[in-house]
């Protein structure tokens, strides 16, 4: 019975992938061609690499360049917003006392939000 070694570097799974990428290597055609190639594919990557980098950058400073006319935009929009929101309010107590003078109403007036009766039974207690 043969004796094996644990510690032996072909029971290795790490070695044994090594072993095959080393042989596959060496059945690939190389040649001038292959060399070529290989150059070609480097400088067409770091073509692609410097492309996207100066796009990168040219974006990146557009929106800077960009971003005090979107904020003096936001500004307006946020002033028309507040604007509306205040003609929406009413105005409280002097917008409804020129509105009942406007419409010529002294007597009786209507209920609107936030105003209240008290009864003349509730005036006794």
């Amino acid at each position: 019975m043969p004796m094996f070694d644990r510690n032996d570097p072909r029971r290795n799974a790490a070695w044994q992938a090594a072993q095959q990428w080393r042989a596959r290597t060496r059945q690939a055609p190389g040649g001038p061609l292959g060399g070529l190639k290989l150059i070609f594919t480097w400088l067409l990557f770091g073509l692609l690499l410097i492309v996207g980098t100066v796009l990168g950058l040219f974006f990146l400073l557009l929106g800077w360049a960009l971003l005090p006319l979107v904020r003096y935009r936001m500004k307006k929009r946020l002033e028309q917003i507040r604007a509306e929101q205040a003609k929406d309010a009413g105005g409280g107590y002097y917008y409804r006392e020129t509105y009942y003078r406007e419409r010529g109403d002294s007597g009786e007036r209507e209920l609107l939000e936030g105003d209240y009766e008290v009864r003349a039974d509730e005036q006794k207690r």
